[in-house]
């Protein structure tokens, strides 16, 4: 894969990043594209910075100039095949895309579901109608598709998704619902998942839907959240929504497999989400404790502020190579050590995250809580990789199980 073409530009006021705490360079690990690839989008995300994001969330409008020129540069795509218009390269170059975009200031939630879940999705499992009519706006970002799994009564519980689909001669009907589905009031469509019966079992099991936003039936409504993001939440209502049978993605038998294809990209693309929160808040706080002078000396010369920043320093590299691991190994076709890896990944990244911005916040104090900062927000934005896709509680059930061997507990 090829580095798409670097955006230059001056970065805003407010929006600088500390070199040592935001150093993105692997060398070790990383290939020279690779790490072409962090500085070009770094260099982008800077232009726009902090404050356009954040003044974007706060009116509630979606952040379409940073999306749009992204895609024109090669970014949102970089993880699609290159025959239909992406950079042929693997959910580690799209991760790398986010982690750096969040570094500086600008954690584009949909990344995670466009190209990540749903492009990964239609790429691996998809006809080739259904390739070249989403692959390549999804790629260069003049068309987005949101994704619906979380139900109300479901939780983390994919085998109690009620939301069915029911044959009516060669049309779906689909109904149920579904609640926090990120970014529908600007998708084309939304890839739902629902439930179809065996026809040899008799059985329920996942299947994979697209869902144009228009189609009749399909009603949603915005969820009001105290996360300062562009993109909004919404809960859904699917009634009797008719859809031909091109609508179903992959094989309807074909159960968890294809699933699972778009939840370990969401996993570790969330644990890049959280570490470019992280890194973005370190650099704040370290260069506010290099900076800020009380009592003649530099607050950050104290090991009682230095040794926290320091700790999480060792937090988010550490979560940073599992985070690459994952990557890799879901890049080389390795699902299930992938499926272990990206869990993992996204538990120790949002972890560091949430330590990082914490002790951010108290190192700046009551700077730390002024839009100034924009540290405040970061406090919220957090919690989503803790909590979701999947909670950590559920990540340390399924290392316990899967990777200690231990009596399942649910």
């Amino acid at each position: 894969m090829s580095a798409p073409r670097t955006t230059t530009g001056n970065a805003r006021p407010g929006d600088e990043q500390s070199a040592t705490a935001a150093d993105s360079t692997s060398p070790l690990i990383e290939t020279p594209e690779r790490q072409a690839l962090r500085r070009a989008v770094g260099d982008l995300g800077r232009r726009y910075g902090s404050a356009y994001y954040l003044d974007k969330a706060r009116q509630g409008l979606p952040a379409d100039e940073l999306w749009a020129e992204a895609g024109k540069a090669g970014y949102l795509g970089v993880n699609l095949p290159a025959e239909y218009g992406g950079g042929g390269g693997g959910i580690t170059d799209l991760a790398i895309v986010l982690e750096e975009l969040g570094t500086a200031g600008c954690p584009l939630l949909l990344l995670i579901v466009s190209p990540a879940i749903c492009g990964t999705v239609i790429a691996r499992y998809g006809t080739e109608q259904q390739k070249q009519h989403w692959l390549p706006g999804l790629a260069d970002g003049t068309r987005r598709m949101a994704f619906g799994i979380t139900e109300p009564d479901a939780g983390s519980n994919s085998h109690r998704i009620s939301t069915v689909a029911r044959r009516d001669g060669d049309d779906w009907l689909l109904t149920g619902r579904k609640v926090f589905v990120s970014g529908i009031d600007h998708a084309d469509a939304v890839l739902f998942v629902g439930r179809t019966e065996d026809a040899r079992t008799g059985k329920l099991k996942p299947a994979l839907f697209v869902v144009p936003r228009d189609t009749p039936g399909f009603e949603y409504r915005p969820i009001p959240m105290e996360l300062v993001a562009p993109e909004k939440q919404f809960q859904v209502f699917l009634d009797d929504v008719r859809l031909p049978a091109d609508a179903l993605v992959g094989d309807e038998n074909a159960g968890l497999l294809q699933l699972f294809a778009g939840l370990n990209p969401e996993r570790i693309m969330t644990a890049a989400f959280s570490l470019g929160l992280a890194r973005q808040a370190l650099a704040k706080a370290v260069d506010y404790a290099r900076s800020r002078t009380v009592w003649d000396t530099p607050i950050g010369a104290h090991q009682g502020l230095a040794h926290p920043l320091a700790v999480c320093a060792i937090e988010i590299e550490l979560a940073r190579l599992m985070t690459q691991k994952a990557g890799h190994l879901y890049d080389m076709g390795d699902d299930l050590a992938a499926g272990e890896a990206a869990n993992m990944a996204k538990y120790a990244a949002g972890e560091a995250a949430a330590r990082t911005v914490d002790q951010a916040v108290q190192t700046l104090g009551g700077n730390g809580l002024t839009q100034e900062y924009g540290l405040g927000a970061l406090l919220t934005a957090t919690r989503v990789g803790r909590v979701a896709p999947v909670s950590r509680e559920m990540i340390l059930n399924y290392v316990a199980q899967h990777t200690l061997g231990l009596p399942r507990s649910y």
